[in-house]
């Protein structure tokens, strides 16, 4: 499971070897502060979202998932429907997490503004699920912590690039390049870094 943890947050991070996510990366990570609470309720989402959706495929949804009701349904076959009910969960978790923060932290919901209801279309989140998916784990446990570092390794993506913005205007650097310009070319200086963990034999 530590192979797994480490993996999802450093090797293959969402942001710096996926790209996904790109857009509320970009938009949010002028602020550490609202950066990290945009990471926290990413995070939030996928360590409940992966393992639901692990649950729903491998006891449901692929071929012959729903044997455990019987023999006549050994050869059910309703992997077509994954997509679908993927997103059905990441809409329903990120609504909850959204009356939550409204509720609670009403100046973090205000500073996400319309950031916090678009991670159900995150393809970050998505993307998550559907690696789980591809990697066929072998239990509900490291479908878990792949969830947590994959959602981690997203949080640490966006708060040190904020860190970094929030440096940056203090910085001298040419009228072409500022704004989405240098958080273009940071952000790939960030995955060449990244790229080194991916030599770690774990």
């Amino acid at each position: 499971m530590l192979n797994t943890f480490i993996n999802s947050v450093f090797i293959e991070n969402m942001i710096f070897a996926y790209f996904l996510g790109m857009c509320s990366f970009l938009a949010v990570s002028k602020n550490v502060k609202t950066a990290l609470g945009l990471g926290i309720a990413v995070t939030f989402v996928q360590i409940i979202t992966v393992p639901v959706n692990y649950l729903l495929e491998n006891y449901i949804l692929k071929a012959g998932a729903l044997s455990w009701l019987g023999e006549s349904f050994r050869s059910v076959d309703l992997s077509f429907l994954s997509f679908i009910i993927f997103i059905a969960v990441i809409a329903s978790i990120t609504q909850i997490l959204e009356m939550i923060v409204e509720k609670y932290t009403p100046a973090l919901n205000a500073s996400l503004g319309i950031f916090l209801p678009l991670i159900a279309v995150n393809c970050a989140i998505m993307g998550g699920s559907l690696f789980m998916q591809q990697k066929a784990f072998p239990n509900v446990g490291y479908a878990t912590v792949y969830g947590v570092g994959s959602g981690l390794g997203w949080l640490i993506a966006i708060v040190g690039m904020a860190a970094i913005r929030e440096k940056l205007q203090y910085s001298d650097i040419p009228k072409p390049l500022k704004g989405l310009g240098i958080a273009f070319i940071i952000t790939a200086l960030m995955g060449l870094g990244f790229m080194s963990f991916s030599g770690i034999k774990i």
